[in-house]
């Protein structure tokens, strides 16, 4: 509950409370009034939306592989890679879509016209089956080979939708987190949470997708499902704009980069300066214009930047500095936040690898499983993803709830652990991922081996959930953790961008996927057979498995060296 304070002589609410002073502002334009915008209130139309662009996703990312595999007939190896580039594409494209919102349109306006482009997608995607002209062949399920105008408009259509996901996903990520003002302590709190509950909403909506959606795919059509998406999106998007009114919004600034570069050429020009002795004589200013008016106090990293705040010439500070020449301590931390970032950027990829094999090679494995259940029924097999979104879920409540209360208590720390101790805790739950598929695909394919004429088939899919589990645990504290890092750790003027790098990481990890079968096909290929055959009977995922297993036991120990020198943003009080 909020506390109000109340003026001694007027008996009003206390202006500072009353109001929101953290640069943001109303639908009109004015300083936002704290009663009737954002928090909660403005938060809900935000996770709703983001509820349906995660249902419609998940709905044609997890079945990507199964279209290009029984629709378009390619081999495992190429179906991996083009899930791989697109979905690489999809993730990387936010790096634009935060620059733009945050130097140019603004958040919510780019949220706006990436919602119509993603629109714009899912129509051609619906064309591309239902068009005589457009379908795969005369009749869709029934194709050898799809025509090629088909395959055209088909990868137009995805790839349009990753643009509009290069746009959605960090302007509304941010916008969200921009409801809650980081100067109130009970939106700080509730900031904290934002996170993962944002998360929560999209695992729901990711359940519905792989579920609802991926069912509809597989006993009605494609096109059906594609249909019951464009219905969903378009009444969130609605949605979205009907809470117009209780959002704070921020002003677009000039692009980020330019601050920084000022700093490394003045840093450049001024390296043969001695330090001063002390780091306060280093230049700084009464306000920040990069930090929404906020100064960040001065660390002792990376050194050699604090050159470029070295005062050459006190009698000239009377006159307007060069930036080019002169920056503020602020600006300097603000590239130095940058840089320190980096290394935890690399650092994240080989999870990143991992975690998209739930939506590969973890979703072909069950394709080719025994999926029947009571009465009957079959899974669909992209529907064994949302195994991994319950057990996020699951992870995400349980460490809001129960967790963050009682290592508050034990720590001290309000967050309950440091941020890159939650992602470095979810990280390990990778290596056990990857130790038990291997096991798990050790075992499928004795199975084939016993009886080759049936195959996996008389195993049970229900062998590869403790995989899937597993890595949803672990998501529900590395990908939250992940969010919450880039958001927080940027300048306040880049975090849609700082949510773009987030993103970023599942994309790079994307086109490192493809890099490391690329290679371990070549030196498997040379030295007898090769791990990556032409379906995953005549291939041995098991020791890739172990390969990943390996690979990211070995960067979780870099991790954790990093981390702990790892110095956080400090605002001055």
């Amino acid at each position: 509950m909020e506390i109000n304070i109340i003026d001694a002589k007027t008996g009003e609410i206390d202006d500072e409370m009353k109001y929101v002073h953290d640069s943001s502002l109303d639908y009109k334009g004015r300083i936002p009034l704290r009663s009737s915008t954002g928090s909660w209130k403005a938060a809900f139309f935000i996770i709703g939306i983001e509820f349906s662009e995660r249902l419609s996703y998940f709905g044609i990312a997890t079945s990507l592989i199964i279209y290009l595999t029984k629709i378009m007939h390619q081999d495992l190896k190429t179906a991996v890679k083009n899930v791989n580039y697109w979905s690489g594409v999809t993730t990387l494209m936010p790096l634009f879509g935060g620059f733009i919102a945050d130097s140019y349109l603004g958040r919510y306006n780019t949220v706006i016209a990436s919602c119509i482009i993603y629109l714009m997608g899912l129509i051609l995607l619906t064309l591309s089956w239902f068009l005589p002209s457009l379908r795969p062949c005369e009749h869709a399920n029934m194709c050898i080979e799809p025509r090629k105008i088909h395959e055209v408009f088909f990868f137009l259509a995805i790839y349009l939708i990753s643009i509009g996901t290069g746009g959605h996903k960090p302007s509304l990520e941010s916008f969200g987190a921009d409801q809650f003002d980081d100067d109130h302590v009970e939106e700080r709190m509730q900031k904290m949470s934002f996170f993962n509950w944002w998360n929560f909403g999209l695992c729901s909506g990711l359940i519905l997708g792989v579920t609802v959606v991926v069912y509809v795919q597989d006993h009605v059509n494609w096109g059906v499902a594609d249909i019951i998406v464009i219905c969903v999106m378009a009444f969130s998007f609605l949605i979205f704009l009907i809470g117009r009114k209780f959002y704070r919004y921020r002003k677009p600034s000039k692009s980020p980069f330019i601050p920084m570069m000022q700093v490394l050429i003045a840093a450049i020009s001024k390296r043969k300066l001695p330090y001063p002795s002390n780091p306060t004589q280093l230049y700084e200013v009464s306000t920040s214009e990069g930090n929404n008016g906020k100064l960040l106090a001065h660390t002792n990293q990376l050194k050699f930047f604090d050159k470029a705040a070295i005062v050459e010439n006190e009698g000239n500070l009377t006159k307007e500095q060069s930036p080019w020449k002169l920056a503020t301590v602020t600006r300097v931390e603000e590239l130095k936040l940058i840089v320190n970032m980096l290394p935890i950027w690399i650092l994240t990829l080989p999870f990143g690898v991992c975690a998209s094999l739930p939506g590969t090679f973890f979703i072909k494995q069950s394709n080719i499983m025994d999926r029947k259940i009571a009465n009957g029924f079959e899974i669909p097999a992209s529907s064994t993803y949302a195994i991994a979104a319950i057990s996020m879920m699951i992870s995400i409540a349980l460490y809001d709830k129960i967790f963050v209360p009682i290592l508050r208590r034990i720590t001290g720390n309000e967050r309950g652990m440091s941020i890159l101790q939650r992602i470095g805790f979810g990280m390990l739950f990778s290596i056990v991922t990857m130790i038990v598929a291997a096991f798990v695909e050790r075992k499928r394919l004795h199975v084939v081996e016993m009886n080759p004429s049936k195959g996996s088939l008389s195993m049970s899919v229900f062998w590869i959930v403790p995989q899937f589990l597993i890595i949803g645990f672990g998501d529900g504290f590395t990908l939250v953790g992940l969010q919450e890092y880039f958001y927080d750790q940027v300048p306040d003027s880049m975090r849609s961008l700082g949510i773009g790098l987030y993103l970023s990481v599942i994309g790079a990890s994307s086109f490192l996927s493809n890099l490391l079968i690329t290679i371990v096909d070549h030196v498997t290929s040379k030295s007898g057979k090769s791990w990556f055959g032409k379906d995953l009977n005549t291939s041995r995922l098991d020791k890739f498995y172990w390969l990943l297993a390996i690979i990211a036991t070995v960067n979780v120990v870099i991790f954790t060296l990093f981390a702990q020198k790892y110095t956080y943003k400090n605002v001055k009080g």
